[in-house]
């Protein structure tokens, strides 16, 4: 972890590369306005890798989304999204033109799509994606292919192969990795990835995951890891973000996460997650579903499913507070969550 990054609050840390403040995603439906990203304030520092864990439909995807100012329509973001380069004056994000988001995305921000299957067009070579990707944004073609063939080194795989390849031809694992080298052609400072391992086996995960740590070192990248699996990226993430409600509910470094979450939906979360210890039968169930984006419940969106809340849950919203040491909450009482829910993982170390 980057000596620069002294506070780990969700706003405030000293060398951030991403700054978000009042991030909101809107669509008009035609049953009501649909919010999809509720008033997100983060920080994400540089040379961090940060895990947006949740359910589907907590909102982590436009989360990411908005990062690159590419919600699709109907939808729109407002707010602020401040881009800081290591050499540079601060991008607004949300200012710029058309060109020159295209400018930013992929030479300072690449996104890394959800499913790798769908990352490449199934008529073209994998090489041909590379060399789109360099002449759309004015790169020798040279020597791109060149840093190609390295990174594909780098992610394990035989270049001459996966070059003269089509997607079809490989296998999952292969195409994903063959995905985030090319998301990190253009030697971009931050790589965005919308759930990188959903798909592939628990073996490929964790090997997904142990290459991106080494990617992240060797490329001193900071690392947006977006997905359901709490377990799964507890181990490369510096800090973890937990989203609920089409907002962050918890925010901490990941040993604080997994030893001392305050908010019950991140304690329950933990507690679906199998281990060796623990039974299936054992296995926690959060009843209930997650909020309706156009009937979203006033108070704590998590209330309606949380054996804690009461009369204050319901109409008062709580705000992300201090529960330790760069760790915050949006519960009004974190420390009795810990005791009303406790958590099988370390129950079982016992």
């Amino acid at each position: 972890m980057s000596q620069q990054q002294q506070r780990h609050g969700p706003t405030g840390i000293d060398d951030p590369i991403i700054e978000m403040r009042d991030a909101s995603v809107t669509f008009d439906m035609a049953r009501g306005s649909s919010r999809v990203l509720d008033n997100v304030d983060l920080d994400i520092a540089r040379e961090e890798v940060i895990g947006i864990v949740g359910e589907s439909g907590s909102g982590k995807t436009m989360f990411a989304s908005a990062i690159l100012d590419s919600v699709d329509d109907p939808g729109y973001l407002e707010g602020e999204v401040t881009y800081h380069p290591e050499d540079g004056e601060p991008v607004d994000i949300l200012s710029l033109s058309h060109d020159e988001l295209k400018a930013l995305r992929w030479k300072e921000i690449a996104f890394v799509v959800q499913g790798a299957q769908s990352g490449f067009n199934p008529t073209m070579k994998i090489g041909d994606h590379f060399i789109e990707t360099l002449r759309t944004h004015d790169a020798d073609i040279e020597e791109g292919m060149e840093r190609a063939r390295q990174l594909l080194e780098d992610v394990y795989l035989e270049p001459k192969q996966i070059l003269e390849s089509y997607a079809h031809q490989l296998s999952g694992g292969q195409k994903q990795r063959a995905l985030i080298a090319l998301g990190l052609i253009l030697e971009p400072d931050v790589l965005v990835m919308d759930e990188p391992t959903a798909a592939l086996d628990l073996l490929m995960q964790r090997s997904i995951v142990s290459l991106l740590a080494e990617l992240k070192e060797e490329y001193s990248l900071t690392i947006v890891f977006i997905t359901h699996d709490l377990a799964l990226v507890t181990d490369l993430a510096d800090r973890i973000a937990v989203m609920y409600g089409f907002d962050v509910v918890e925010i901490g470094p990941s040993e604080d996460i997994l030893a001392s979450s305050g908010h019950p939906y991140t304690r329950k979360l933990l507690n679906t997650v199998p281990n060796i210890g623990q039974g299936t039968a054992e296995m926690d169930i959060i009843e209930g579903s997650a909020p309706d984006p156009v009937n979203v419940p006033s108070g704590c969106t998590f209330a309606p499913r949380c054996p804690l809340a009461d009369e204050q849950c319901e109409q008062v919203d709580p705000p992300l507070d201090p529960v330790g040491d760069d760790h915050f909450a949006a519960c009004h009482y974190p420390d009795a969550a810990k005791e009303a829910i406790p958590l099988a993982h370390l129950e079982a170390d016992e």
